[in-house]
């Protein structure tokens, strides 16, 4: 008799549990954050919280800047939203609601992790959350420099040349090209490390050591560029963040060396004839 009782009161504790885990799972069931990959400071950013509430009634949705809560809108509230001050992080109220937040004016500070986190109503009282990262960063406005350059060369001289780009956020990314053939031996490059500046900016530099000889000529003349370039590379630790498929400015700017032959001299002696600085925006989709 009492193995019956137990076998039936067993069956009800599992029925019960069948049931909170049927309720759950036409509930809350995720939670995906969407943020521009980067911005410029003073330009504005959108920052989108998609959630599917199942058959749950929406609570709260809460967002934080790292572990720092600047944004709440819970429907029953009145007002339904508020926020909160957080270095860094000017919510624009107007704009913003249950699915997005809208900042203004982002500058350095506002760079980091920004999570969302959805709680639905009773009787699940469910919660996910989801994080995403954004980096404020700095394109250079000046070209990159050109230095060690000689009046002159000769057949078999080595040319020593350095690149130094301008102050950027992130630091930019050199490269070294002759004939438009980009230059890879690492016993051709030289690294140096990187010069910082106030407001986190930074310029690189990174020098050409080779020696001249005539396969570097294409019909009397020889070209050496250094391009800089700035393409921020973010990270996300959560498989659930989706970071947004914005259209991502590249900035790539080029300082273009001509060598050419001179006809005044010896064959084998060289002349800089020209140097041209060119700006270059290219729009990455």
């Amino acid at each position: 008799m009492e193995y019956f009782l137990i076998k039936i009161l067993c069956y009800f504790i599992l029925a019960e549990l069948s049931e909170v885990v049927y309720s759950a799972s036409n509930g809350l069931k995720w939670v995906r954050v969407n943020v521009p990959q980067y911005r410029v400071p003073g330009e504005i950013a959108q920052l989108q919280c998609d959630y599917d509430l199942g058959n749950d009634s929406l609570y709260s949705v809460k967002w934080y800047k790292e572990h720092e809560e600047f944004y709440r809108y819970v429907p029953k509230s009145r007002p339904q939203s508020i926020s909160y001050t957080v270095e860094g992080v000017n919510v624009d109220m107007t704009k913003s609601d249950s699915r997005k937040v809208v900042l203004h004016s982002v500058n350095w500070r506002t760079s980091g992790f920004f999570r969302c986190e959805v709680s639905a109503e009773a009787p699940s009282f469910a919660s996910a959350q989801s994080e995403a990262r954004m980096e404020v960063v700095s394109l250079p406005e000046e070209d990159p420099i050109i230095s060690g350059v000689e009046e002159q060369y000769q057949i078999g001289d080595e040319i020593n040349l350095n690149c130094t780009s301008g102050r950027s956020r992130p630091a930019s990314i050199l490269h070294w090209y002759i004939n438009e053939q980009q230059i890879q031996k690492p016993e051709a490059l030289m690294q140096y490390p990187t010069e910082h500046h106030a407001k986190g900016l930074v310029t690189t530099t990174l020098g050409l050591r080779f020696t001249l000889s005539n396969r570097h000529f294409l019909g009397g003349s020889m070209k050496v560029k250094c391009v800089a370039s700035i393409a921020p590379v973010l990270f996300s630790e959560d498989t659930e963040t989706v970071v947004k498929s914005l259209p991502v400015m590249r900035d790539m700017r080029e300082a273009l060396l001509l060598v050419k032959s001179s006809s005044s001299q010896s064959k084998e002696t060289l002349t800089f004839g020209l140097l041209i600085f060119s700006i270059i925006y290219l729009m990455v989709t």
